[in-house]
């Protein structure tokens, strides 16, 4: 059903020029089809599109070049999930070129998808580094640079659940080390933050799953308490 809606108002928005519209009902699609684990066809999509609508960046608007940049995120995710990692870094180029571009975060829907600029950009990058099991580069980056404390206070903050599998992926990151607190940590301010999207993530109940099973010490009442907000069991 997802599928069929977005199609049709990729279809509409077309057949009435509204041609950024289109393209972010795209991004949205692209995703639908990573999530299934369809990667050729969403990278394919994501950079047949981006071609499409890319912009002249001395005069483009920042919807256009938000949207263009989002479209180069899905190029990535896709690609290197797909182990084309060459592919990968130029996408995440790209998607960097369209950031820099930008001075704020912009996460207006529906003319971005899922919110863009330059340090949605860096959360995406690091998200790779997780995908192919770089835990201490995620750490390394995950408070750095764009997404230091300045300069996410400059930029903005990306959109809640962007900003939230960010801090699954360093969460991750700190458990493939053995830092169970660290990982504790971050839950939990991610279930003082957004504590409802957090019981619908499958890596929050991952990395609560693997720290009861790795955990030599007797559990806090926080992992207690977590664990069961999760439905996580040893």
């Amino acid at each position: 059903m997802a599928y069929l809606a977005l199609s049709e108002a990729i279809r509409l928005a077309r057949e009435t020029g509204q041609i950024l519209t289109a393209a972010t009902g795209v991004v949205g699609l692209c995703w639908l089809l990573l999530r299934q684990d369809r990667f050729d066809e969403s990278e394919k999509l994501a950079a047949l599109t981006a071609d499409e609508i890319e912009p002249r960046m001395s005069e483009a608007s920042p919807a256009r070049l938000a949207v263009w940049g989002e479209l180069w995120l899905r190029v990535a995710a896709a690609s290197v999930r797909n182990n084309r990692p060459d592919l990968a870094q130029e996408a995440r180029r790209m998607a960097a070129t369209a950031a820099s571009a930008l001075s704020t975060e912009d996460s207006t829907f529906p003319n971005h998808w899922g919110g863009f600029g330059p340090v949605t950009a860096e959360v995406k990058a690091v998200e790779d580094l997780s995908v192919l099991g770089d835990a201490r580069g995620v750490l390394r980056r995950a408070d750095d640079g764009l997404l230091g404390a300045k300069a996410v206070r400059n930029f903005g903050k990306p959109t809640a659940p962007n900003w939230g599998r960010h801090r699954l992926d360093v969460a991750r990151a700190h458990l493939t080390l053995g830092s169970h607190q660290d990982a504790m940590d971050e839950l939990l301010q991610l279930r003082r933050t957004s504590g409802a999207w957090i019981t619908h993530q499958p890596m929050a109940r991952y990395v609560m799953g693997d720290l009861l099973k790795t955990r030599k010490r007797t559990l806090t009442q926080d992992m207690r308490s977590m664990a069961a907000y999760l439905g996580v069991t040893g």
